[in-house]
């Protein structure tokens, strides 16, 4: 099987050179270079649209072992625009499994390389910062193929979410197929999707949700003439800053309905609160986060995947206290979520207007349930 397997070639803005074999299409794909810690969930890493746009390392050197199944994707294709893994697992060892890994980034067009020495390359991202790469098939001159890589757009201004976004608006319990529980108030939420999960629509069905999706571009005032009791602001990929269009929707529905937002939602929510945003050096992309809740002392090991994050400092000094507090245009904000291992904010909440934020992922896809009462928590808020 790797007889039959092309030669590869990786390539960082850097100059750095990594060559391999394909598998996967064939081809060449061009995006940010990214590390993923998590020792499973490839194929949620595969199908997430906060990927999009990015080549993925996965630091585990063992992928595929368990194949993929429908019941596991993310969202209805592949979302990153090139994997890099140490070794490919030559058969998949799952009942569950419907395909191979292999086969199903084939058939979705995404190309692969294996035989790359992750580890070299993650210690080199965490070094530099992520940077512009490029995977080929085809080109398998690092002058060349380097080259191409510098001369292509960085991560910083690029506005993705309306590109992985839905053309239109449609039920949850429609992709999900999940009736949530019997008994107790439905609360019908408007979900913005900048790159939404399927599992936080799973979450939020179980919790009592009724839930609409809408297009990232959706104006506020379509959603305020809905009836809704809540809005959910989903993860998503790109430059928060760059989302002029889901800041503007934020700042009108602040204090008018109940508001929940998760990674580039909480990225929108501060921007919309009049705060800023910045880029990582080399994101936090994994489920071994370890972030801490002031507000109850409780420290979450959470899942992870982002490469911008608000700037705690963007609203001038915070108020002494337990919990930092600051005030923006809608009032005082709690700063209640801190990562510890790098000490940056993950997570707000609003105390004049219903509205609250994290930036890890609770809904856990793949990942640890420590942070799922969440949604709970958002029910709790529209009640």
């Amino acid at each position: 099987m790797t007889a039959t397997r092309p030669p590869a070639l990786l390539v960082l803005e850097d100059g750095a050179v990594f060559r391999g074999t394909g598998f996967g299409a064939a081809g060449e794909a061009f995006g940010e270079a990214v590390f993923n810690t998590a020792m499973t969930g490839y194929q949620e890493v595969l199908t997430d649209p906060s990927y999009a746009q990015q080549i993925v390392t996965m630091t585990a050197p063992h992928q595929g072992n368990y194949g993929v199944n429908p019941d596991d994707a993310e969202s209805d294709r592949a979302q990153p625009a090139g994997l890099v893994v140490r070794e490919l697992a030559r058969r998949t060892s799952s009942w569950r499994a419907t395909s191979s890994l292999e086969d199903s980034m084939s058939e979705a067009g995404v190309v692969g390389i294996e035989g790359v020495d992750t580890r070299r390359l993650t210690l080199r991202i965490r070094e530099a910062g992520a940077m512009r790469a490029g995977v080929s098939t085809i080109d398998l001159e690092p002058g060349s193929l380097t080259e191409r890589v510098r001369a292509t757009a960085g991560m910083e201004g690029a506005d993705l979410a309306a590109t992985v976004s839905c053309g239109r608006p449609y039920r949850a319990r429609s992709v999900v197929g999940e009736a949530g529980p019997t008994g107790g108030r439905a609360f019908r939420v408007a979900a913005y999707d900048f790159g939404i999960k399927r599992n936080i629509l799973r979450l939020l069905t179980r919790h009592g949700c009724d839930t609409t999706i809408f297009p990232a571009r959706t104006p506020a005032e379509t959603v305020l003439g809905g009836g809704f009791d809540g809005v959910f602001l989903s993860n998503g990929p790109g430059d928060p800053a760059a989302t002029t269009y889901g800041v503007e929707a934020v700042r009108r529905l602040l204090g008018r309905l109940p508001v929940f937002g998760i990674c580039l939602g909480h990225q929108l929510m501060a921007l919309a609160l009049g705060g800023r945003t910045y880029k990582l050096r080399f994101g936090h992309r994994g489920t071994n986060q370890p972030v801490k809740d002031l507000e109850t002392g409780r420290v979450q090991i959470t899942s992870h995947n982002h490469g911008f994050a608000v700037d705690a400092t963007g609203w001038g000094p915070a108020g002494e206290g337990p919990v930092p507090m600051v005030e923006t245009g809608h009032g005082r904000v709690a700063l209640t979520h801190w990562n510890l291992n790098d000490g940056t904010l993950e997570g707000m909440r609003c105390l004049d207007v219903p509205a609250f934020s994290v930036q890890y992922h609770p809904e856990a896809a793949p990942g640890p349930h420590d942070a799922a009462h969440l949604f709970a928590r958002f029910t709790e808020l529209m009640a």
